[in-house]
């Protein structure tokens, strides 16, 4: 993933600071991230579900809001109406920039902001919620005694997360004036919503009226054991994944471009290398991959490198083999895990010969769980040497070249 700052201009004027999450290779398709009331594009969990996203080729747009973060502006001018207005005039800067986005995704407030802004981006196809309420009001709980404050005074300072804003009365009756059922309803397009049944801070039951007033299709994953903020990075990874596999439905380019396919042969491995790096897509049969170098060495590290993918077919066959051999004997293997690594050697003979004082070595680790006798074990690493990979390493390959 490479990740890049950028800023673009709010409706009021202001200049907002957003980061752009692009993909290593071609971007199947760019999302629109809102993050939470009072919090920041950098939000650990935001930057966590841009990487799982951008792993699977989703392009992420992420940005502060007006007064919030690295953006300009005050925090008191602001509304909830004025959010989706910032949310309209980040997806007309990707239109401009990158490709408007066909995916928006808000996190607690934020879902209920990416709602309301749907219907005013028309390249949005579908819409995702995490930890949404159903009802924008829902935050004024979090002002406490300060709510008739800023309803008789017209402003309050309110500490929230543990720092101080200024919330004006233009916010709330923003907020309550919102009309989520409404606009639910003539959204139009595809809905997921992803809520933990143990979210302290916006209850679950918004989960169930958001998804109750929106039509189909809509779709619904439990958050298990996660809280609001998805502090555990394995729950972001999770939201992340889920995101692209849901979004891959309905927004997404294919996950192989059309001239990738028509590389494919039904006899032969092709591989593609382009250009501009060492990212190089492999086709084998139905099944495609990349393979790429590691950043240090000028690649992209968007896959395995060619010694990995050697590994790769030494582990994969031992482990079959291993398996194979097991099954026919009925012992009792629940898996077989090999763990390989090239590496070159000094070698004393080929520097006494006059040659590269250097050999090519493959360290092969194998750990067999199951209830075997250290008899059995030690006839299965007898067999893991005979594993036809194994064999053809050893014996040498002639490789002949030509021309296509």
């Amino acid at each position: 993933m490479h990740s890049e700052k950028t800023t673009f201009t709010a409706s009021t004027g202001d200049t907002l600071t957003a980061r752009i999450a692009r993909p290593i290779g071609r971007v199947r398709g760019w999302s629109l991230f809102a993050h939470c009331f009072t919090c920041s594009k950098d939000l650990r969990a935001v930057n966590t579900i841009s990487q799982a996203l951008a792993n699977q080729g989703v392009g992420v747009f992420r940005f502060d809001f007006t007064g919030l973060g690295e953006s300009e502006g005050d925090f008191e001018d602001t509304d909830f109406t004025s959010n989706i207005e910032d949310l309209v005039a980040a997806a007309a800067f990707m239109e401009a920039e990158l490709q408007g986005p066909s995916l928006l995704v808000g996190h607690s407030l934020g879902g209920a902001a990416v709602i309301g802004a749907a219907g005013h981006i028309p390249s949005v196809q579908a819409v995702a919620t995490v930890g949404a309420p159903y009802d924008p009001a829902h935050v004024t709980h979090l002002f406490g005694d300060s709510l008739e404050t800023i309803r008789e005074t017209g402003q309050a300072r309110v500490t929230l997360a543990g720092r101080p804003f200024t919330v004006s009365r233009a916010f709330v009756e923003s907020v309550e004036a919102h009309r989520t059922k409404a606009t639910l309803g003539e959204l139009g397009r595809p809905l997921l919503v992803m809520h933990s049944p143990t979210d302290g801070t916006v209850g679950i039951d918004n989960a169930r009226l958001i998804y109750d007033a929106a039509k189909h299709p809509k779709s619904f994953i439990s958050l298990d054991g996660a809280d609001h903020l998805l502090t555990r990075g394995s729950d972001a990874r999770y939201v992340g994944s889920i995101l692209a596999a849901w979004a891959d439905r309905y927004t997404l380019e294919p996950a192989t471009e059309p001239d990738v396919d028509q590389l494919r042969t039904r006899d032969r491995v092709t591989t593609r290398t382009f250009g501009n790096g060492f990212r190089t897509d492999v086709l084998a049969g139905r099944h495609h991959w990349v393979a790429d170098e590691p950043v240090k060495v000028g690649g992209d590290d968007a896959g395995p490198t060619p010694y990995d993918l050697l590994g790769a077919a030494l582990g994969t066959c031992t482990g079959m083999t291993l398996q194979l051999y097991a099954n026919r004997k009925g012992w009792p293997v629940d898996e077989v895990i090999v763990r390989a690594r090239y590496r070159r050697v000094h070698g004393e003979d080929c520097a006494a010969e006059g040659g590269e004082p250097c050999l090519d070595r493959i360290d092969r680790e194998i750990e067999i769980r199951g209830d075997l006798t250290d008899e059995q074990r030690s006839r299965m690493l007898e067999i893991a040497d005979r594993c036809p990979v194994h064999r053809t390493l050893e014996a040498g390959v002639v490789v002949e070249t030509g021309t296509a």
